[in-house]
């Protein structure tokens, strides 16, 4: 991925007003985020536990999505899950189902898509070994390459129904 600054960052948001993306709280300082091992930059935000943002080169131009966090559900059998973006097993509390507003004219009328994804939003970490999950993972015997193709082409879908009203 290629670096942004925070105005870039900010002007990216295709679901959200311009008010809300002006207060989205950024991750760490943009100059220290290794880019050239992230496929898209993605972060919960410190202040309010339940936003979350994606940030990510699509179709020639960069893309934000803002998401909000639903809440663990209780009482739940499931002791693991996988990720819907990098496909990494974790235990049930370190995977969330990420929902945003469809962009456009459905979005305004309040229609939202959802993601299983790493509560971290650490795909690009896990797809490269740089973070390790509690849970053991199934054999996998793709490359590097491959995995980070499958995540993007993951991603890619994903933006594409929430744009698909644009």
């Amino acid at each position: 991925m290629e670096p942004l600054g925070q105005d870039e960052i900010r002007a990216s948001f295709v679901n959200c007003t311009r008010g809300e993306a002006k207060g989205v709280t950024l991750p760490a300082r943009p100059e220290e985020i290794p880019w050239e091992k992230r496929e898209f930059l993605g972060w919960r935000d410190p202040k309010a536990a339940a936003r979350a943002y994606l940030v990510l080169p699509y179709r020639g131009e960069t893309v934000g999505l803002s998401l909000r966090a639903a809440p663990r559900p209780k009482g739940r059998v499931l002791l693991s899950n996988m990720c819907g973006l990098c496909t990494t097993t974790h235990p049930l509390s370190d995977i969330a189902l990420f929902s945003g507003r469809r962009a456009g004219k459905l979005g305004r009328e309040g229609n939202t898509l959802g993601i299983y994804a790493c509560a971290n939003l650490a795909c690009s970490q896990y797809i490269r070994g740089e973070l390790k999950s509690d849970v053991p993972q199934p054999a996998e015997t793709l490359s590097l390459e491959e995995r980070v193709f499958r995540l993007e082409d993951k991603l890619h879908r994903f933006v594409e129904r929430v744009l698909e009203s644009r």
